[in-house]
């Protein structure tokens, strides 16, 4: 495991560059991420998802799939593409601080 400077946080990454520990995660951490995956401004919407997914995780340890966001954050396929463009899943997971959603490549 690496640890990388974040929002002025050293965090543990792997080497994908995804969080290992999401207690280490913060909001600033979040924009941080999101500004390196090309997403220069985080909405209210981005953050409806985020925190959606943050909760996910929290009970089963797990990123949800894109599926399960799409339903359970009730937003649309289109426009979590929209929000959060080429592979919406994985990008929504690395800001979220969680670690890669199962069957992402």
């Amino acid at each position: 495991m690496a640890v990388k400077k974040i929002a002025g946080k050293d965090v543990q990454v792997n080497d994908e560059g995804f969080m290992t520990n999401p207690a280490e995660w913060t909001k600033e951490i979040a924009v941080e991420l999101a500004k390196e995956e090309g997403i220069a401004e985080l909405t209210p919407a981005h953050w409806a998802v985020i925190d959606f997914c943050r909760k996910t995780a929290e009970g089963n340890g797990k990123a949800p799939t894109l599926r399960t966001i799409t339903t359970g954050a009730n937003v649309s396929t289109k426009d979590l593409f929209a929000l959060f463009p080429k592979g919406p899943a994985k990008k929504v997971a690395k800001i979220s601080g969680l670690g890669k959603p199962e069957g992402c490549v």
